[in-house]
């Protein structure tokens, strides 16, 4: 694999499952969409992996959404938009092993595919989460309705509308109820591996039917929301030039962290 990397530890039943394009702040592009649903898939048939951590490569990001220089053509229907990132998280691949979410740096736009699909997300004191899709003149849907499941109401519409101007510490991540551990800094990968140890060592059975009740639970306001999202973006989004053109004069005012 060239965008991702998989460890597996076979004496605790951990997997590792880092994003791994530092250089492009772990934005995901459409090799990494294939190679995160082969790896979701190769997890589901391999019983000797009972947990998995997921975490992205480098100090700056976990990830930064999908990488700016993905194409990804489009239907002329505003009901059948193609979003190749509805894709790349476990439960939308079938697996209902536990995830845990390993979080250092930025965590922004695209990347809540990701943790709105783990069962619960550990921080480093580096953390900041920020939706900046309004800023660039895009409409965030499918983030919008991932993260109104984890955070509430009002927390989810600030960081929406507010955008690329403030973000999210890891402190108030934690305040709020989006992140569930918060550790130093460089520690969160060996905080979430700790959890996932633990969880490993419970009947695996009994975990993935838990896991999979948690998320039925979920998966009875996800579904709606999902549904209106093609449309609310293809009335929303500008024309592909305008954003381009929003991104590259956007502003260069440090932005504020709370």
């Amino acid at each position: 694999m060239n965008s991702l990397r998989l460890d597996i530890d076979k004496g605790t039943g951990v997997a590792v499952v880092t994003l791994d394009r530092p250089e492009r702040l772990n934005a995901i592009d459409l090799e990494m969409v294939r190679e995160l649903r082969a790896v979701w898939g190769e997890l589901r048939f391999d019983d000797g992996v009972r947990a998995v951590v997921l975490t992205g490569a480098g100090e700056r990001a976990f990830c930064t959404g999908i990488d700016r220089d993905v194409v990804v053509p489009q239907p002329s229907s505003p009901y059948m938009q193609d979003d190749p990132l509805l894709t790349v998280g476990p439960k939308a691949n079938d697996l209902w092993k536990p995830v845990v979410a390993a979080v250092r740096g930025m965590a922004c736009g695209g990347a809540f595919y990701l943790l709105g699909e783990s069962e619960f997300v550990v921080a480093d004191a580096t953390a900041v989460f920020f939706d900046p899709h309004t800023t660039y003149g895009m409409v965030s849907a499918y983030e919008s309705v991932l993260m109104a499941q984890r955070m509430p109401y009002g927390e989810v519409a600030r960081m929406v509308l507010m955008g690329n101007a403030e973000r999210i510490g890891a402190r108030r991540a934690h305040e709020i109820g989006l992140v569930s551990e918060v550790t130093e800094e460089g520690r969160a990968l060996e905080a979430a591996v700790r959890c996932a140890v633990v969880i490993a060592e419970c009947p695996a059975e009994a975990v993935q039917g838990s896991v999979r009740a948690l998320w039925a639970a979920r998966e009875a306001g996800r579904a709606p929301g999902f549904a209106q999202a093609p449309q609310l973006i293809a009335l929303g989004n500008l024309p592909g030039g305008r954003q381009a053109a929003l991104f590259a004069g956007r502003r260069r005012n440090e932005p504020r962290t709370r």
